[in-house]
């Protein structure tokens, strides 16, 4: 079991270098489900073959992300899939996902008397007969609810960021390695790593196409996303969880909720998450009474330890929520023999001159897809990926740097990893009387972090 007091290099070197090996050899192979991604994925002794039997799938979480990755999972080829069961803590949500997918999945829907409602709904879904468990509600949720999944013998795939603190990441850890002790697969939803573009390009750079990497840069700036205002009859703990992307125990701020995925591609390219990291972000104009204690920009600088790929690179990340401002969602990296635009997959020469350029023409759209594809695949051959330790670490990372910018000071990974800071103990919470971890002051505004005075370690 991997040691969290362990450097990225110390924890992660050997296991990662065995899987990029057997990515890259492996892949350009195209079979019946779909690509094989680099996903660790292996046959566990006693692992049960699928083949083109019936799989039957639950849903926990049924927002819009939770609803398109049931029909995603529906839409995979090779045999049968059926949606057995749902849940959600809003009859509304799942009522309105049940009609949704059945009125594009009619035949592979059967949970019309397993549609389960309330705090508690989870782990009905973890007793009903689902091979495979989707678990897509607010991450704050996802340590509880990957946890109890792996303990009811249940497949999983999790939507990302797995965490919003670092006591909930080294509890995705742990249940990783249970999953893997007994043979059940874990895919997390950071898509990229299934689409054939970013796969070859990262290949590419990883075998010396732009030779030293020197630099990289990733980036996710919007104008932000949809905002819920309170209604008199909810409680705080309702209201919260409504509101849930602006509050950091639920969301994890958007630096973890969103650009968690550009992040998670830089640590792909250096086969390792950052040893340390500073930054600064504030609440410019996202700064409402609706917009509960998240931040509207962070900036931060990562630092990389020794790997294969060099010693030392800095990685410059932007993600900002405000409108009318330059926009971009993208991962880059310059080199000692050209650069790279990671996301439309071109290297160009020093010159300028494009030096390659995939064919692909796979968008974000077919990565969801892809990576559906490739899960029900394996688990058809009887092959069981886990992705759950690079969606944690992924997961650290993106913590990690709200932990600069909410701090104003450096943070090092091993403290970051090892803080014992919760933001909640959603074991506690049994209902919506249940106390919100996070309380409004008198005037309805809740504790924002505060650069220089706020501990985040």
């Amino acid at each position: 079991m991997n040691d969290p007091k362990k450097s990225p290099s110390e924890t992660i070197h050997d296991t990662k270098q065995e899987s990029r090996r057997r990515f890259i050899k492996g892949g350009g192979m195209m079979l019946a489900g779909g690509a094989i991604a680099g996903s660790q994925a292996s046959v566990a002794r006693g692992a049960h073959a699928y083949g083109t039997d019936t799989m039957k799938i639950g849903l926990v979480g049924c927002g819009g992300r939770g609803t398109k990755a049931a029909m995603q999972a529906l839409s995979t080829s090779g045999g049968e899939v059926k949606l057995v069961a749902l849940a959600d803590v809003f009859d509304n949500n799942a009522q309105t996902t049940y009609r949704g997918i059945k009125g594009k999945h009619k035949d592979q829907v059967d949970c019309a008397d397993r549609i389960f409602v309330g705090l508690d709904a989870f782990d009905k879904v973890m007793q009903s007969d689902a091979d495979v468990v989707i678990l897509a509600t607010p991450p704050g949720f996802r340590p509880q609810h990957f946890e109890a999944a792996i303990d009811a013998g249940k497949h999983v795939f999790m939507e990302k960021p797995v965490a919003t603190d670092a006591p909930g990441v080294r509890r995705i850890l742990a249940a990783s390695e249970k999953a893997k002790e007994k043979g059940l697969a874990v895919q997390v939803g950071l898509q990229r790593h299934h689409e054939f573009r970013y796969r070859e390009c990262i290949d590419r750079l990883q075998n010396g196409a732009i030779g030293d990497f020197i630099l990289a840069r990733a980036y996710w700036n919007g104008a932000g996303v949809w905002v819920r205002p309170r209604k008199p009859e909810m409680s705080e703990l309702e209201y919260q969880m409504r509101n849930w992307y602006y509050f950091t125990w639920l969301g994890g701020d958007h630096i973890d909720e969103q650009h968690i995925h550009n992040l998670d591609v830089i640590n792909w390219l250096m086969d390792g998450p950052p040893v340390e990291c500073q930054g600064q972000g504030g609440r410019e104009v996202r700064n409402g009474i609706d917009h509960g204690q998240i931040y509207d920009h962070h900036m931060v600088e990562f630092t990389y330890g020794d790997t294969n790929y060099g010693n030392g690179m800095k990685m410059l990340s932007q993600c900002r929520h405000i409108r009318g401002c330059w926009n971009s969602v993208s991962e880059h990296v310059h080199g000692t023999k050209g650069y790279c635009d990671i996301s439309k997959a071109r290297i160009y020469k020093p010159s300028g001159d494009l030096a390659w350029e995939s064919d692909a023409t796979e968008i974000s759209e077919k990565g969801w897809q892809q990576e559906h594809h490739d899960l029900f695949s394996a688990l058809r051959r009887g092959e069981v990926p886990n992705e759950g330790e690079y969606g944690a670490y992924s997961t650290m990372t993106a913590i990690m740097g709200r932990m600069a910018t909410y701090s104003g000071k450096p943070v090092k990974w091993d403290d970051a990893l090892n803080s014992e800071i919760q933001l909640a103990d959603t074991d506690s919470m049994t209902s919506f009387d249940s106390a919100a971890p996070m309380q409004p002051d008198e005037n309805g505004r809740y504790e924002v972090a505060v650069p220089g005075q706020t501990k985040t370690v």
